[in-house]
């Protein structure tokens, strides 16, 4: 994309004497600073307004994706969204993570009375009064969590996500190192943090893949001579690496690597064929049942039933679900395990979304409620989240306890 000769970076100081650190790097005829901000800093949210209110800026980027955007101008998106299509494109664990990431957020801000990513909704703000070009060139969140969930190594993936919702979701008060934590990353980098900085596997697609990204982007987005100067918006933990990105001749064609950077690993063979195997299994361990014994047949068959219906429905009570929900998932639970193609889960929030279909004034006070623990049972739109993702997880469990005791029935002593 440049020549190396045509770029220089500025011999201004790490950081600025009235503000955050900066670098500033000439490549060809345009020159590129780059801000670092504090995500919980009303400081940071002043800077920004006072650089680009100096009109020495044609245009700004930002450490924001298109969706992030879209939840900073329209905070109440949800609300237009089709529930039960959520549920049917399997988005419903990806929604869950955002209103847990989002709630960890809103406690932030009531703490410290600055809400995190105050710069970004300024940049927002003054581009759009000065007519200045926007630049989007962070990596989208839900590419950036299932890249996370890819890389780590599977026997960690639980402990990861189950430890990232349980600590948003169960924490009254943010404590004072989260806080300190976000004025060098964003809500997800400090949510992480304490694993990123132990594990190779988590600080590369969480940090270093995206210090690469918003760099490419960069290329794209703004290359030498479209703009005479950008101001680059990023959190100060990216600016190192991003600088070095950019003191660097990028490709001439920086979306071929931007894509590959998107680009989501496939589920393994072995993960897709699991379902259908233990469905196999399961059928099998019917017929061999029934091929013995009549009688120890449909005790097989009952069991199942029985185990599979009883943990799903009782996952569904834990969530508050309508007593007509509970017992169609007691029902459907054991029918959908030996169906790969269809969850209980999805059964479960169907059915829900039925009986309680949520109102106006559920998407309204949503973003609150989640701030507390309860708030997740008494707002409609999050308790069907609640009811689909533990409906989905009892029938797991039933589906591997019977599955277990219909073995033992037919090899144990």
């Amino acid at each position: 994309m440049t020549d190396p000769q045509d770029l220089t970076a500025s011999a201004e100081p790490a950081v600025a004497p009235s503000g955050g650190p900066r670098q500033t790097l000439q490549l060809g005829d345009t020159r590129y600073t780059l801000l670092g901000t504090a995500h919980v800093s009303k400081e940071s949210a002043d800077e920004v307004r006072e650089l680009i209110r100096s009109g020495d800026y044609d245009a700004v980027a930002i450490e924001l994706c298109a969706s992030r955007h879209h939840s900073l101008v329209e905070p109440d998106a949800l609300a237009g969204q089709d529930l039960f299509e959520i549920f049917r494109q399997g988005k419903a664990g990806m929604v869950a993570a955002s209103l847990a990431l989002g709630a960890f957020q809103q406690r932030v801000a009531e703490q410290s009375g600055i809400e995190p990513g105050a710069e970004m909704r300024a940049a927002l703000e003054e581009t759009q009064q000065h007519d200045l070009p926007l630049l989007l060139i962070d990596r989208d969140v839900g590419i950036t969590l299932k890249r996370i969930y890819a890389n780590v190594p599977w026997w960690q993936r639980f402990s990861l996500f189950s430890g990232l919702l349980g600590s948003v979701m169960s924490r009254q008060e943010v404590s004072a190192a989260d806080i300190e934590r976000l004025k060098e990353g964003d809500v997800l980098e400090s949510t992480f943090n304490e694993f990123a900085e132990q594990s190779e596997a988590l600080y590369t697609p969480l940090i270093s893949e995206r210090d690469r990204y918003m760099a490419l982007r960069i290329g794209e987005e703004s290359p030498p001579g479209r703009y005479r100067h950008v101001l680059v918006v990023i959190g100060a933990g990216h600016l190192k690496g991003m600088a070095e990105h950019l003191s660097q001749a990028l490709p001439a064609e920086p979306r071929y690597e931007r894509e590959a950077l998107e680009a989501t690993p496939p589920r393994s063979r072995i993960w897709r064929l699991l379902p259908w195997a233990i469905t196999a299994l399961v059928l099998t361990g019917f017929a061999i049942g029934f091929s013995r014994n009549t009688d120890l047949g449909w005790q097989l068959v009952g069991e199942w039933f029985l185990i599979n219906g009883v943990l799903s429905a009782a996952a569904t009570t834990i969530a508050l679900a309508h007593p007509v929900t509970i017992i169609a998932t007691f029902f459907a639970a054991p029918l959908t395990s030996l169906n790969p193609t269809i969850g209980a889960g999805f059964v479960a929030a169907g059915v829900e979304l039925f009986m309680r279909k949520p109102k106006v004034g559920d998407f309204a006070h949503l973003r609150h409620d989640v701030t507390q623990l309860r708030g997740w049972w008494r707002n409609r739109v999050s308790r069907t989240l609640l009811v689909f993702l533990l409906a989905t997880l009892g029938s797991a469990a039933g589906t591997w306890v019977a599955g277990f005791r219909i073995a033992g029935a037919l090899f144990g002593s």
